[in-house]
């Protein structure tokens, strides 16, 4: 099998759930604007999207003029709550950390804002065994462009070929897709089976631990 040097991944319900933090946040936003407040899944299953084509699905309005106060209510909201409900899966703390003492770099690509996902780590695991961290606003476009991805994989210092990116819906695999990088999917976001075998990847598994067995086994 392929031997990956480096394994990058997306955050947010990648690595950890905080669907709970964003939840509160996207009803405290919809609610401050006046905007009716969809049920909970149609909410989680924008989780991925950039903020503001979020917003503009849920409120119903294509191109919203609101959605950048809308994005800044949202983050002040994040700023109190998001770190508290933010969850990493069993075992996944371990199997960073495992992957780096076996030789394999680990880099975290994600719309999510890097200061969010450092206190995440600091706050809930005590450590931030990442040697690379793109968050929202590091490079110019949003997932799925390939811009932040690539990104990542020229701050490790590796080729494409020798990555593997690990996400949870379907702008992570158009992301690595578009990158031409191989890509793993993980069935603990929205996302089903079906939907990621339809896009190119190398392995579709129920956890994040079974991609990290993976990885260390190649």
């Amino acid at each position: 099998m392929k031997k990956y040097k480096a394994c990058i991944f997306d955050f947010d319900l990648t690595l950890a759930d905080s669907s709970k933090g964003i939840l509160i946040c996207f009803r405290h936003t919809l609610e401050q604007f006046g905007y009716p407040v969809p049920d909970d899944r149609t909410i989680y299953n924008t989780i991925g999207m950039p903020l503001t084509n979020a917003f503009d699905l849920l409120s119903g309005i294509p191109d919203n003029p609101n959605k950048e106060a809308m994005r800044k209510v949202y983050i002040r909201k994040a700023d109190d709550v998001m770190v508290k409900y933010t969850f990493f899966y069993d075992g996944v703390i371990e199997g960073l950390k495992r992957l780096r003492e076996h030789g394999v770099k680990v880099g975290i690509c994600s719309s999510k804002m890097r200061y969010r996902i450092v206190e995440s780590f600091e706050e809930k695991a005590g450590c931030l065994p990442v040697d690379v961290l793109i968050g929202l606003g590091d490079t110019a476009k949003p997932k799925p462009d390939p811009g932040s991805l690539f990104e990542c994989i020229s701050q490790l210092g590796l080729d494409k070929s020798e990555i593997l990116y690990v996400g949870d819906n379907i702008i992570d695999a158009q992301t690595a897709q578009n990158a031409d990088v191989d890509f793993g999917a993980v069935l603990t976001g929205s996302t089903v089976r079906g939907e990621f075998e339809k896009l190119p990847n190398v392995v579709i598994a129920e956890r994040l631990t079974d991609i990290l067995s993976f990885v260390d086994e190649t």
